[in-house]
């Protein structure tokens, strides 16, 4: 379409030269091919630029699901030590709570408290699918039924599963992918997940915002009836533990105003060697470290 139009322009604007005939015709005609197949070239060159810059790199699933998967590793690693601090805002109250964590894979995880005072020793420790509580005051530890990893992090907008960060999006989600997106001259990938028929998940579907180089820069959870629950969202990106990553996140629910939860990654590294007694039971109720 682009070339009928060149080809029939150009003709109609060198009309105004007369109607040459002989050699001097044919000369003329070769410069009207001459200077049309420019600027066709032109057109063509200009406009498959823009298409190339604009259009989308067409990913398969197979592809898709390695985005998702980048980035559930760039979280976690092989094996990981952290210190955080997780704020709980509400309207009338606002609460800190300084945590040592460790991790090792996508299913062994120990998060500890270290302050406020009251609070010191309460630990939470994963391990696969089943996870366990320790209350220092009544020096107690609980097993967490499945039923209720669903339910509220020590009063936060997290809930269980959340803290255990599995990988369960990764292999019980069909992942497809939605649209492309930019942040910060970095190409976001919008990925939409939905569990597969025999997963055993909460969720409806999630929707993730993936950048090109693994940083989750939003997660969003819908139910069964595709209502936005609640969005996980980086407030702060940077290189933390060698690795570029959300260094702040915060959880809000979608039907609250002004509550939410913000977790600050204050020290963290990945890789490093830990004993396979920190993931039992008798350190958490009595710590090692």
């Amino acid at each position: 379409m682009k070339r009928r139009t060149a080809t029939n322009t150009l003709p109609n604007s060198l009309a105004l030269l007369g109607s040459p005939t002989g050699s001097r015709a044919r000369q003329v005609d070769r410069s009207i091919r001459l200077v049309g197949w420019l600027v066709v070239a032109a057109v063509l060159m200009v406009g498959g630029a823009s298409a190339s810059s604009a259009q989308d790199v067409q990913l398969d699933a197979d592809d898709v699901l390695e985005i998702v998967r980048g980035a559930w590793e760039n979280f976690r690693g092989r094996t990981s030590y952290g210190e955080l601090t997780m704020t709980i805002h509400r309207p009338d109250w606002e609460r800190s709570v300084s945590m040592r964590a460790w991790t090792e894979g996508s299913d062994q995880s120990l998060v500890r408290v270290t302050a406020p005072r009251k609070d010191v020793g309460t630990g939470t420790l994963i391990l696969d699918d089943r996870m366990w509580t320790f209350a220092p005051k009544i020096n107690r530890v609980i097993k967490v039924p499945s039923s209720m990893m669903g339910q509220s992090w020590m009063g936060s907008d997290f809930s269980n599963k959340d803290v255990s960060r599995a990988d369960d999006i990764v292999d019980q989600y069909d992942h497809r992918l939605l649209e492309q997106e930019t942040h910060e001259g970095l190409v976001v990938y919008v990925v939409e997940s939905i569990p597969k028929e025999d997963s055993a998940v909460v969720w409806g579907k999630e929707i993730l915002k993936i950048r090109e180089d693994g940083v989750l820069l939003v997660e969003e959870f819908y139910d069964q009836d595709g209502e936005l629950v609640k969005t996980l969202q980086a407030l702060e990106i940077g290189r933390i533990g060698g690795r570029m990553m959300a260094t702040r996140q915060r959880m809000a629910k979608t039907d609250t105003e002004d509550e939410w939860t913000e977790i600050r990654f204050d020290e963290l590294t990945f890789d490093v060697d830990l004993d396979p007694s920190v993931f039992t039971l008798s350190n958490l109720r009595n710590p090692r470290d």
